[in-house]
């Protein structure tokens, strides 16, 4: 539960930021929403979410 949400804070952020600097349009930033709740229902959504469950496991395992 914990790294979904730290996830979806770092997109918010990277959202916000893109949109400020003119680098990524409200437009495109609502589409990607639309696809993320898309994504959500379909039957790939626990692929995906093991994913970047692995993802997050990796890059915490990294010592510097």
């Amino acid at each position: 539960m914990a790294i979904s949400i730290s996830v979806v804070l770092l997109f918010t952020i990277l959202a916000v930021i893109f949109v400020r600097n003119g680098g990524l349009k409200v437009s495109h930033a609502l589409v990607c929403l639309v696809l993320g709740f898309y994504l959500a229902g379909t039957s790939m959504a626990p692929t995906i979410s093991s994913g970047l469950t692995a993802t997050a496991d990796i890059v915490s395992g990294l010592r510097p």
